[in-house]
């Protein structure tokens, strides 16, 4: 017995609905590709693809003079801060303000500090930080967000606990604020296998830089440092010092040193700068001088470290030497970075790093940075 076809009304019923149902489909694709494309445009369009968006204040919109921001980078305490008490007793305090990113719960008060600067300036969510690891640039960031409250603060400085001014007050100040631009060492990254494929694409290679951690930023560097939510993420994934060689690892260690030797403070940000395409509003150098120990083993066990200054190596003639410098020098692209400040020769450095107590101390017996020469000739160039 043969099927009767359907009635013409249920067929066409069918067809009906199956239209229906295509329209539906072709509509919610269409829907899906718009919001895809619109927020695709947004992300173009924002002038900080990598960040969080945060209100940015100009100097228009408070009143008083800008300041700059001291960002100490400590361990613990600050054992320099005797010598830091000097400089900032010559300067306006309405022209600075200070910032501490020391150990979890390291109170600085009359008990921890020769300088009642430092009174109460630690941050209160500070984390352990570690060498080589991201621990390091995250206590970076935070100290950015801190002082980045303050719409005053329109320079940012990020010091070592062991850094010294080789100027006083007034002379940073003026050179500091004088630039329109960061001083943020950067440089291409070629001899080292420090990248690792994996961050692609996120970082790319061609955007990959290497340079000192001694940054001093202008305010709206800062908050692309501060507001980042994508390169942070792969730095800490991804760029990972290499171990150091155990003897109880035995051939153990020939594996791990074929790791990539990623040190995360001294790519983050010239790299995620670069990524924003900000590296021509760049002094593409540090303001703060380091002497490294270029000794290391063929397994990189020791690798380079900063040599430190002690009371013999801290004369009076050392520190013109490094006062008179006026260029450096990068062998990776054969470029020759001559210092200027504003489109004018100036020193290349203003601090240095590291110095013992007692190389401290000299400094301020022999006037380098102390008595006198702080309050008046350091004004202008030495």
């Amino acid at each position: 017995m043969t099927k009767k076809a359907p009635p013409l009304a249920r067929r066409q019923a069918t067809r009906f609905s199956f239209k229906l149902l295509i329209i539906f489909c072709v509509s919610l694709s269409l829907c899906a590709f718009a919001f895809f494309k619109l927020h695709s445009q947004s992300e173009l369009t924002s002038s900080t693809p990598y960040s969080r968006r945060r209100p940015r204040i100009s100097l228009e919109t408070f009143d008083g003079p800008p300041k700059i921001a001291f960002m100490f980078l400590a361990r613990r305490e600050l054992p320099l801060d005797f010598l830091w008490e000097t400089f900032f007793e010559h300067g306006d305090v309405s022209n600075f303000s200070i910032y501490v990113h020391s150990a979890p719960g390291f109170v600085f008060d009359e008990s921890t500090t020769r300088s009642h600067y430092f009174y109460g300036r630690q941050l209160s969510n500070s984390i352990q930080v570690l060498w080589g690891e991201s621990s390091m640039i995250q206590a970076e960031r935070l100290l950015l967000d801190a002082a980045l409250e303050d719409p005053a603060n329109q320079r940012f400085v990020l010091l070592s606990d062991r850094c010294v001014p080789l100027y006083n007050f007034n002379y940073v100040y003026n050179y500091v604020m004088g630039s329109p631009r960061s001083f943020v060492d950067s440089f291409l990254d070629v001899k080292e296998g420090r990248y690792n494929p994996k961050m692609s694409p996120k970082i790319p290679r061609e955007r990959w830089r290497k340079g000192s951690q001694w940054i001093t930023l202008i305010r709206s560097h800062a908050e692309v440092i501060a507001d980042d939510e994508v390169v942070f993420p792969v730095f800490r994934k991804y760029c990972k010092r290499r171990p150091p060689v155990e003897a109880r690892k035995g051939k153990l260690n020939f594996k791990l040193q074929k790791q990539h030797n990623c040190i995360p403070d001294e790519h983050y940000v010239p790299t995620l700068l670069a990524m924003h395409g900000l590296e021509g509003e760049l002094e593409r150098r540090t303001l703060t001088y380091t002497v490294w120990n270029e000794t290391a083993t063929k397994m990189e066990n020791k690798g380079w470290h900063p040599m430190t200054f002690g009371y013999a190596n801290a004369s009076p003639e050392r520190i013109r030497e490094i006062k008179g410098i006026n260029h450096i020098y990068y062998g990776t692209e054969y470029r020759t970075e001559w210092c200027r400040n504003n489109s004018t020769s100036a020193p290349c450095f203003l601090f240095a790093r590291k110095f013992s107590q007692a190389a401290a101390m000299r400094l301020l017996s022999d006037d380098s940075v102390g008595g006198s020469e702080v309050s008046s000739s350091l004004d202008g160039h030495p």
